[in-house]
């Protein structure tokens, strides 16, 4: 373990010492290769035996229809956010490190169950096996939602770390799939095209990144100026790409003039947990980041069931996942279905299961005879 952490710190001091230019690409795409794959080595260590991976989350069973994470340093205010969130009891102190294990709870809102999970506080370095950083970080990557907690009167430079940290781990926040097709072959060499003009990859970058994986034959094709992150991120692969809403806690400690500058910036959300400040503000964030979608079933001949949607994911919404969600068995039976909503153009219209859902429509299901 100490050696790989160390070929780590060796390989990011290189980098440190290393200027940036079109000369020295090649050398740091090698490097960012190199640290990619140590990491992946010793956050998820192949298992002799019957023994568990060093890489498990916490034994939280998944429930709800969404799952958000709190991610934080110690003793930002996460403990007192879930309890004023969801009634959950989670112990809360005015010292370091008062959550041990990971507290879930469930947050009942616009008719969805959302679990919230109050993930340990995250030290510096978890992302390199310290503390208990692997599971509060292989648990967060199941989430929906990040919501990273910093406290307004210490540095925001906390929110630097806590993302290098998750970055660290293959969580990659409030960002797309990198827009570049990567595709393995049998011979032929790497062959690397582009529709844009390159200033970070050239052909020289991209086989030194091939071949620290071992791959000697590829298709590499660019629709974007691509970084070499984005290339290793695409061949490892195992990547999650996660909303991520930045909470800062404890704003009534800080300066009228502070807080409008945080009010500018993207994805955050300026809150006090203990005084309830804007907690309505941070579900409504909270929602608008899920992206789900509510449909309302009606039974026929009797009025829609508004109380308890079916709810959605906004990749998932035809009516096809709005049978499956409902009963898996319920396909075998489909016959059509008629919806009433904006999704159509006539109340109701009569609609396949390829029809995409929006959020509200009312669906009833017409079964085979």
């Amino acid at each position: 373990m100490a050696t790989v952490m160390q070929k780590i710190k060796d390989i990011e001091d290189e980098m440190a010492r290393t200027q940036k230019n079109k000369a020295t690409a090649h050398h740091l795409g090698l490097l960012k290769a190199k640290l990619a794959k140590l990491r992946r080595d010793l956050l998820a260590p192949p298992t002799k035996g019957g023994g568990g991976g060093a890489g498990e989350g916490f034994d939280v069973t998944k429930s709800g229809d969404s799952r958000v994470g709190l991610v934080g340093f110690p003793s930002v205010g996460k403990s007192t956010l879930l309890n004023k969130l969801t009634g959950t009891f989670s112990e809360v102190a005015s010292y370091e490190f008062t959550t041990l294990t990971c507290i879930p709870g469930v947050i009942t809102y616009r008719g969805a169950k959302i679990q919230l999970l109050d993930l340990p506080g995250i030290i510096e370095g978890a992302k390199d096996g310290k503390g208990r950083g692997r599971q509060v970080i292989s648990t967060a990557r199941t989430c929906n939602c990040i919501l990273i907690v910093l406290d307004a009167i210490k540095p925001i430079t906390h929110k630097r770390l806590i993302e290098k940290e998750l970055e660290g781990f293959g969580i990659r926040l409030n960002k797309e799939p990198p827009n570049l097709t990567f595709r393995r072959k049998d011979k032929g060499g790497i062959n690397f095209t582009s529709t844009v003009t390159n200033t970070h990859l050239d052909l020289e970058t991209v086989k030194a990144i091939c071949g620290e994986y071992r791959i000697h034959n590829a298709d590499v094709s660019l629709r974007y100026d691509a970084t070499a992150d984005d290339l290793i991120d695409v061949i490892e692969g195992s990547r999650v790409y996660i909303p991520c809403i930045y909470v800062v806690n404890k704003i009534d400690q800080i300066t009228l003039e502070e807080l409008e500058i945080l009010d500018k910036l993207p994805h955050y959300c300026p809150i006090s947990a203990h005084l309830e400040w804007n907690l309505d503000g941070l579900l409504d964030k909270i929602w608008e980041y899920l992206d789900l979608t509510r449909i309302y079933t009606k039974p026929k001949g009797m009025n829609p069931d508004y109380e308890d949607p079916v709810i959605l994911s906004s990749k998932k919404r035809t009516v096809e996942d709005f049978c499956t969600r409902i009963h898996k068995d319920m396909l075998k039976q489909f016959k059509y279905a008629l919806v009433w909503g904006s999704s159509v153009k006539h109340k109701p219209q009569r609609v396949g299961r390829e029809h995409e859902l929006e959020d509200e429509d009312v669906v009833q299901i017409i079964k085979k005879v």
